[in-house]
């Protein structure tokens, strides 16, 4: 028979054991965990609104420091975003993939006839993001081309693609000509230039359309729409092109975004490898 002596460590040894354990994982790692599984689970969809850092802060009882410590690291997690004014929301999840897939053929496979309109073909400076992602100085001269993308004459994107101007400022002239309404870039840039892409560094996630954008997608100013970011290289490893490629989105809480009247997975935002060309 154990002694009471004995009888009373052996609780005792497991409760501090238990303290330690729960000691070693920090507060806010649990509640990130907690809205994780959530987000994993698909009780929380893209789009849903997470809890504000005082509504943590209430329901976990924790600090206001703790709180905006859970929603920064999801946030770079790219699990949430935060809007300014407006919340903290379920974030579409980022793809990254390399397979290229021209627009013009991606709506040919899907039955379309697809057309583009050039809206804006020019030389510009000072793009610093998109110098930067093509490895230039923020001043480097970019040819600039804008186009509305239109799949059964619907709009179906909007596409702004950056080059060096050093390079191939002889795209202004092949776009303002519209032979980028017909033809397609890569084919422009490997017939004119000599240069062949070969592969795409991609990301997808969730933004809110401004007056530009809503007045030719034919949406609302600040309704979700998919934002397709894209640096795309030659086969000599050179980022020769970087775009961005907007498209409506509607039913995001579903988690079924459309863009126009179809889901976006039919229209190949997905890991398809959607290129931002045609």
């Amino acid at each position: 028979m154990n002694s009471p002596s004995q009888t009373t460590r052996t609780p005792n040894t497991h409760k501090r054991v238990s303290t330690r354990l729960c000691k070693a994982i920090p507060v806010y790692k649990t509640i990130q965990n907690a809205i994780r599984k959530r987000i994993e689970a698909k009780e929380v969809m893209p789009g849903d609104a997470v809890p504000s850092e005082r509504e943590l802060a209430k329901t976990h009882k924790v600090s206001l420091m703790t709180a905006r410590h859970v929603l920064a690291g999801l946030e770079q997690e790219g699990l949430v975003e935060r809007r300014q004014g407006a919340g903290t929301f379920v974030a579409l999840p980022k793809i990254h993939f390399n397979n290229l897939m021209s627009y013009s053929e991606l709506l040919a496979s899907r039955g379309l006839v697809s057309r583009s309109r050039v809206l804006v073909a020019k030389v510009i400076e000072h793009e610093q993001e998109a110098a930067a992602r093509l490895g230039l100085s923020t001043s480097s001269p970019l040819v600039k081309i804008e186009r509305l993308r239109l799949a059964a004459e619907e709009p179906f994107a909007l596409e702004t693609c950056y080059l060096p101007a050093a390079d191939f400022s002889g795209c202004v002239r092949a776009a303002l000509g519209s032979a980028l309404g017909r033809i397609s870039l890569f084919a422009t840039l490997e017939h004119d230039y000599g240069v062949e892409l070969a592969y795409a560094d991609e990301e997808v996630d969730a933004s809110t359309a401004d007056s530009h954008i809503a007045q030719w997608l034919g949406v609302p100013e600040s309704a979700p729409v998919l934002r397709i970011r894209q640096v795309i290289y030659s086969t000599k490893g050179k980022a020769t092109l970087y775009g961005v490629g907007l498209a409506p989105m509607r039913s995001v809480a579903s988690g079924t975004p459309t863009c126009g009247t179809r889901p976006c997975a039919q229209m190949g935002f997905g890991n398809t490898g959607w290129v931002l060309r045609g």
